[in-house]
This record gives C-alpha cells, sequence and structure tokens, in this order.
C-alpha cells in the first residue's frame, strides 16, 4: 500500500511540475535558431517602424539580429548584392530602379509587398498660395510673383524643400528641374528633410508660403493636411525618366485628396514599398522568405507611426515599443506571419 501512495505521490508531483514549467519551444516554431541576420535599414526614419516589425518577427522565428546598418539607397543594393546585408524592408520600385547595380538580380530579389501602391510622391504648396496665386502646376514657379513670395534666401528663386543627396527622389527633382526649364527659377534645398519639413511646418504656422516634395508614408501630410493646409499640384507634363518609362501609366492619379486638379499629374511613379534581400539569404532561409512575403501593412497604421515618432517619440526605444503596440493590438494577424513561415520551414 505505502508503495502504491509512493507511485501516486510521484504521478500527481510530475504533473504539477508539468502545468507549471513554461511551455518549451519546438525546433519547427524556431526555424531561424542558429542563424544571425545582418538588416540595413533607409536613411528616413519614416522607414524605421517598418525594419524594427520585420526584425522583431524574425526574432521571435529563433534568428539573431544585429542592428541595422543605416544605409544610403544605391550603397544598400551594391551591399545586398554582395551579401554584406542580409535584407531590408525599404524598397520602392520602380523608383528605385535606377540605383540597382548591373544584373542586380542575379544575387538580390524583392519580397512581398509591406505597401502595395502605397508610395505616393509629389509637390505640395501652401493652400493660401495655390489660392492666391491660382497655382496649378511646377510652371507657376516661373511667374515673378511666385518666385518672389517663395524665396527665403534672397537669391531670386523659389525655395523647395527637396532630397538629401543619394535618395532616389533627389534624381527625379533634377530631372524635372532640367525637362521644364526650372533651374532659374527653383532652388531644391537638399538639407537633412527632417530639419527642412521642421522648419517648413514653423514657416506654416506663422503665416509664410511653403514649397515642398514629399511622399506617404510620411507624417507630413498629417500635419499638414492635403485640402486644408496644403494642396498637391501637378507638373507641367508628364516626362519621364528612363526608369520611370515602363510605369508611366503610375505616374497621373486619380482621387488624390487635395490635389489643385483630378487626375493630377505627380511626375513621380507611385510605387510599391518591399523588402530586398540576397538570394543565397534567401535560399537557406525559407522561413524568413516566407516571413517577407506574407507581411503586408495598412498605410494609415504607418502613418500614425510616423506621426508619433514626428510628436517627439522617435528613439529606437520608442520604436521598439510601437512595435509590440502593432503586435498587440494586430494578434491575430501577426499570429499568421509567423505561422505561415514557420509551415514554410518544414
Amino acid at each position: 500500500m505505502r508503495a502504491v501512495w509512493k507511485s501516486l505521490l510521484v504521478c500527481c508531483v510530475a504533473v504539477s511540475l508539468a502545468v507549471i514549467a513554461p511551455p518549451v519551444m519546438a525546433a519547427s516554431d524556431m526555424p531561424g535558431k542558429g542563424v544571425t541576420v545582418q538588416p540595413a535599414r533607409a536613411t528616413w526614419n519614416t522607414g524605421f517602424f517598418q525594419e524594427a516589425l520585420v526584425r522583431r518577427g524574425l526574432e521571435e522565428l529563433g534568428y539573431k539580429a544585429k542592428a541595422p546598418k543605416d544605409l544610403q539607397n544605391p550603397i544598400f543594393y551594391k551591399s545586398v548584392a554582395l551579401g554584406d546585408v542580409d535584407y531590408w524592408t525599404n524598397g520602392w520600385f520602380p523608383n528605385h530602379d535606377s540605383q540597382l547595380p548591373k544584373n542586380f538580380y542575379d544575387k538580390a530579389g524583392k519580397y512581398g509587398y509591406v505597401v502595395k501602391a502605397g508610395g505616393l510622391q509629389g509637390y505640395l504648396v501652401s493652400k493660401r498660395e495655390v489660392d492666391k496665386f491660382n497655382i496649378k502646376s511646377l510652371d507657376d514657379f516661373k511667374r515673378p510673383e511666385v518666385m518672389k513670395a517663395f524665396d527665403k534666401n534672397g537669391d531670386g528663386k523659389a525655395d523647395l524643400t527637396a532630397c538629401p543627396p543619394g535618395w532616389g527622389c533627389e534624381n527625379v527633382i533634377a530631372h524635372h528641374m532640367a525637362v521644364y526649364d526650372l533651374d532659374k527659377y527653383v532652388n531644391p534645398v537638399k538639407a537633412s528633410y527632417e530639419a527642412g519639413m521642421a522648419a517648413a511646418l514653423g514657416a506654416y504656422k506663422s503665416g509664410e508660403p511653403i514649397f515642398f516634395y514629399t511622399w506617404a508614408p510620411n507624417w507630413t501630410i498629417f500635419k499638414l493636411k492635403p485640402g486644408k493646409d496644403v494642396m498637391w499640384i501637378n507638373v507641367p507634363e508628364i516626362i519621364p525618366k528612363d526608369s520611370q518609362k515602363a510605369a508611366v501609366e503610375r505616374m497621373t492619379v486619380s482621387g488624390v485628396e487635395g490635389a489643385v486638379t483630378d487626375p493630377i499629374k505627380l511626375g513621380f511613379v507611385v510605387s510599391d514599398i518591399r523588402i530586398v534581400a540576397n538570394k543565397k539569404f534567401i535560399a537557406k532561409n525559407p522561413a524568413a522568405k516566407k516571413f517577407f512575403e506574407v507581411l503586408t501593412l495598412p498605410l494609415i497604421d504607418i502613418n500614425e507611426q510616423n506621426t508619433r515618432m514626428n510628436e517627439g517619440e522617435k528613439s529606437q526605444k520608442d520604436i521598439e515599443r510601437h512595435v509590440a503596440e502593432w503586435i498587440s493590438k494586430n494578434q491575430a494577424t501577426w499570429d499568421g506571419w509567423l505561422a505561415a513561415a514557420r509551415a514554410a520551414a518544414k
């Protein structure tokens, strides 16, 4: 009898320990275990959230992720082709096509859609001045009274808050200045974009005219609302760069809120935001490949996070918290992405 009670006691203790002990992750739940990845990210901070979200997903799949390397576009595309970095989440296509090295797709590829057709780009002008001067396109900046109103530094040209060197949009803006004969009339300011837009926002609040390039997703069109504060304006006509010709139909867009015309000739291709990765990395890591393919984000969620960053929550710790909060609000979606990635590795 004593032996029976002893056996029962041992069984009870074993069951209790099994209930209390935390579950052990099966190897199939951690397909990336033992693999270290080197992400990169773009130099514009409106893409930091996406990078952090993807990195968190890989970590939950067992990968050890290093801190991302901040790289300018052309340097990243060379680096990922060489295998010096494994991936980034900030590919804008076809906007970045002209920055790819020769034979790029032999060694790297595009995966999934972080935001399909989410990369809207163009020029905006303060609505007060659009109404006052009847501004419809870039051509209106050739008019003396318009140039004078937007001349910040006294050089006789209208000042445009443009893109820093190395960004894809810098090349397109330079193309516009040339083909529309705007070099004598418009001065593209290429300093830090974040600082330039902070200055533009301050100028607007002080009642001054503003003229700037922007894109979506971005905090700018939440702080300066199209249709209320600013207006999207046209390029004079669609004259694409060689790299834009394959998608020329995506340079004129209908239904853009706050545009001076409908449709509006933006002069930029509406781009897909995609993950770009080294093909050797992808071949060895089917779980990461599947995760890249299934992850997609609502544009409004990125804009909301970007606005929080602009309002001061922009440290890496803040961004990681934003990621955790997004996952908590979208747990079923997140779990579905991870499940698909794990299934792909089996």
